[in-house]
């Protein structure tokens, strides 16, 4: 079968590697597409995600969708044929975190095509993978694959708007229009928020904010933009580079809530912290999701639209195409790897 590997900075190749066999527990899932995320990016151009170095070839891939093709002894779940997204993480279950029902930050967790520990967890971006069986989802009837493939940015995206508390009602901002800014709005919108604006330095990523719900577009790089709110009540920061944060700081309200979601560049980043003392912000990370996986799945299931989204659909064998076209934001928004072609 077909793996795509990541080697080393910018060295990606598509390998041909033996087909896994399911143990206890486990189910082999016939993957059908996987979308490009921003990490397998940073793993691609830099080789490493934040304070995650590769030290080891690597399957990439985590926001994987296909059909079950069998079970390991003993274990069961949907039916052999089923279509099912994977829900990638897999907590320990019993640090501090994990008692506390807050899984998404277990400090020994296995997440596919993560490079936080050693050996590195391997991904889901082949043509078939092995995963716990209680990590499968179902698909509701009349969820595509290609649209289900969102389900994993968008719970991140709803987890990052739970982290902000109510939003019903209030003025939200994103600052980025990627993939994750862009689901961010339609989770904002989802959770009742009045009114929804969005940054971002490029025309397109802006057109796809608007596609996914949002109801300003500003384009960052000017000042003079007639879109910029006088202050909003929440902000999401989902560029992940410190001017984005600036801007969410400067924005929000005294008393207001910023969550960032953005993974920041490695070190130290600078921001306006006096802000956050004299404003009384309150300032919160938001990192991967857990129960939220269910919710974003029902949410794709209601929202057709989200469609939009998914820009382009490459065959794995054109990876490094499907990989230099994510990376180029002017050009794409989600783009997915189809191991089914």
């Amino acid at each position: 079968m077909l793996g795509c590997v990541i080697h080393g900075p910018g060295d990606l190749r598509v390998e041909e590697r033996p087909v896994p066999q399911p143990g206890p527990g486990q189910a082999l899932v016939a993957v059908r597409y996987g979308g490009v995320c921003g990490s397998d990016l940073h793993y691609w151009r830099h080789g490493r995600v934040g304070d995650f170095r590769l030290e080891e070839p690597m399957v990439l891939g985590h926001e994987v969708v296909g059909t079950v093709v069998s079970y390991g002894d003993g274990t069961s779940g949907p039916s052999v044929g089923t279509a099912v997204a994977v829900h990638p993480a897999t907590p320990c279950g019993v640090c501090p975190e994990c008692a506390g029902g807050r899984r998404n930050v277990c400090r020994d967790t296995r997440y596919l095509g993560s490079a936080a520990r050693f050996p590195h967890v391997q991904g889901g971006f082949a043509t078939q993978v092995t995963v716990p069986a209680e990590q499968l989802r179902q698909l509701p009837d009349g969820l595509e694959p290609r649209r289900a493939a969102l389900a994993e940015p968008l719970a991140v995206a709803m987890h990052a708007v739970r982290r902000a508390g109510e939003v019903a009602g209030r003025h939200v901002l994103v600052t980025g229009a990627g993939p994750i800014g862009c689901l961010v709005v339609a989770a904002a919108k989802a959770a009742g928020a009045a009114s929804v604006t969005v940054t971002d330095l490029l025309p397109r990523a802006l057109r796809f904010a608007a596609a996914a719900g949002a109801d300003t577009l500003v384009r960052a790089d000017d000042p003079h933009d007639t879109g910029w709110p006088g202050e909003v009540d929440v902000a999401v920061e989902a560029s992940g580079v410190a001017a984005g944060l600036d801007t969410c700081l400067r924005l929000v309200r005294r008393g207001g809530v910023v969550v960032q979601l953005g993974m920041l560049p490695p070190g130290r980043s600078p921001f306006p912290g006096n802000l956050v003392v004299s404003r009384e912000i309150e300032l919160r990370g938001a990192f991967r999701f857990d129960g939220e996986f269910d919710a974003a799945i029902e949410l794709l299931a209601a929202e057709p639209a989200l469609d939009a989204l998914v820009s382009a659909v490459v065959p794995v064998r054109e990876a490094e195409s499907a990989f230099a076209l994510a990376a180029d934001r002017g050009r794409s928004c989600k783009v997915l790897l189809d191991f089914g072609a």
